[in-house]
């Protein structure tokens, strides 16, 4: 049996070079939020809007998410020439999304619930002070989507490739979604209050709340879903995995592939580990490295060559 360490003997394990621009745009976006989310939270209870406060408290899962982000992105960056971190830190930034992921459930549910009771128990709202709050909501999302929006090109810039598609800040891309949705939920809000006040539909208001609360779990959900993934290592489904398979299947000749695992270590890379079993006692590690020299994506490999007789 004959093992091949990783292209180089000696290596840094830093596999993702971080995101400086989306870091610095997601904090501009907490600090934004966290204020407005004070005021729409504050203008929901003392002007009884519940779609108001509703989108008070999306936004406040949008401050926690984004806060979380930026924690993350400056915990991956703090440790990440750590020798404890074996495949780098870049899953501390999946951490902090899938966490925020939960929460926003949580948020989620209490929404629900607060509008359902509004529903059942409907109280004077003052709706032009509401719908003042509720557009200048709407104008910080934008705001704020504009900013990660920013961060999320110029860090891709002059990248267009297929496999790309799967390898996006999820930090960034989790807030950018966030943010878009949560400017939705403004729209509810405001749609509703205008209702209310032209024509008296009152049960508009916390039916949009439960509206904007179904957006909020779905959202949550696919976070869920896109950062679990990557935790769990589920990658052997990705484009690259399927391809370097078939790459493989149709290089190795003699050789039977016994093994293969493949998983992601940042947002663009992936580390491989490769069991062989050949017949071919000249067939080396190195020989069947070579193999994967065309393909950037992979920074970590380990292959193993069986001999069979």
């Amino acid at each position: 049996m004959a093992v091949g360490d990783s292209r180089q003997r000696y290596h840094d394990h830093r596999f993702d070079e971080g995101n400086p621009l989306g870091e610095r745009n997601t904090l501009w976006a907490v600090i934004l939020t966290a204020v407005m989310m004070v005021a729409e939270i504050t203008g929901g209870w003392v002007f009884n809007s519940m779609a108001l406060l509703a989108d008070g408290w999306h936004m406040s899962s949008h401050t926690l998410a984004l806060g979380l982000a930026v924690i993350a992105y400056a915990a991956a960056r703090r440790y990440a020439a750590h020798p404890r971190f074996t495949f780098g830190t870049w899953k501390i930034e999946v951490l902090g999304g899938f966490t925020g992921a939960i929460f926003l459930l949580g948020i989620a549910g209490l929404m629900l619930f607060q509008s359902v009771e509004r529903l059942m128990s409907p109280t004077q709202i003052h709706y032009q002070q509401a719908i003042v709050v509720a557009v200048l909501g709407l104008l910080v999302n934008l705001a704020c989507a504009w900013l990660l929006k920013d961060g999320h090109h110029h860090h891709h810039h002059g990248d267009h490739s297929h496999e790309h598609d799967h390898g996006h800040d999820l930090n960034l891309r989790a807030a950018y979604l966030h943010v878009l949705t949560d400017a939705l939920t403004s729209v509810l809000a405001i749609v509703a209050l205008i209702g209310g006040l032209l024509w008296g539909a009152v049960w508009l208001d916390p039916m949009m709340g439960i509206v904007g609360a179904g957006v909020v779990s779905v959202w949550a959900v696919g976070l869920i879903k896109d950062t679990g993934k990557v935790l769990l290592d589920a990658e052997m489904d990705a484009p690259i995995a399927q391809r370097l398979n078939a790459q493989l299947q149709a290089s190795l000749g003699t050789m039977e592939i016994t093994d293969y695992h493949l998983w992601r270590v940042g947002r663009e890379h992936y580390a491989c580990i490769l069991s062989v079993t050949t017949s071919d006692a000249t067939i080396t590690p190195d020989h069947v490295k070579q193999l994967f020299n065309d393909n950037r994506q992979l920074v970590h490999v380990t292959v193993e060559v069986n001999y069979d007789g």
